[in-house]
């Protein structure tokens, strides 16, 4: 009888697994902001995602190119009607300047998203800390970025 119980309830969570398969999403989009550029959002699960912003470090007339990969989880999700709100926190790192001129920064970011849930767009609103090495001999100096963007997910 316990065999039979065992056997039975594993099969039930196997099949429970694979009914509810993690949500890999793909999103492009536009952030605005410091940094300006796209947006790539590559989602890893459920939970956890890969974002990719490649652009210039504002829109100026003398704006150094940017890019940025940062690895994304989502420890809140706030559930409506018509809106999901993801609240997603990260550690990434950033290369930014001209050629000759080349900087590196480790890039904390908190986000906050409005994923609409009839069409597969979401905006969304991040602040970063980002520790720029300015000189491999000097001290790490503080930026704080920040901007919105809307990606479209596919």
């Amino acid at each position: 009888m316990r065999k039979h119980l065992l056997t039975t309830v594993v099969f039930g969570l196997v099949v429970a697994a694979r009914a509810t398969p993690a949500r890999a999403d793909v999103g492009l989009g536009l952030f605005l902001g410091e940094p300006t550029g796209i947006d790539l959002k590559i989602g890893l699960g459920n939970r956890a995602g890969l974002d990719l912003v490649f652009g210039f470090t504002r829109l100026s007339s003398n704006a150094d190119g940017y890019g940025h990969v940062t690895y994304l989880v989502t420890p809140l999700v706030a559930q409506g009607d018509a809106v999901t709100v993801p609240l997603r926190v990260g550690i990434g790192a950033a290369l930014f300047g001209t050629r000759s001129d080349l900087e590196a920064a480790i890039r904390a970011p908190l986000e906050v998203g409005f994923r609409f849930r009839r069409t597969p767009l979401e905006l969304y609103g991040e602040i970063a800390l980002a520790f720029v090495f300015v000189d491999p001999a000097s001290d790490l100096e503080l930026d704080v970025q920040g901007g919105g963007g809307l990606r479209v997910y596919f």
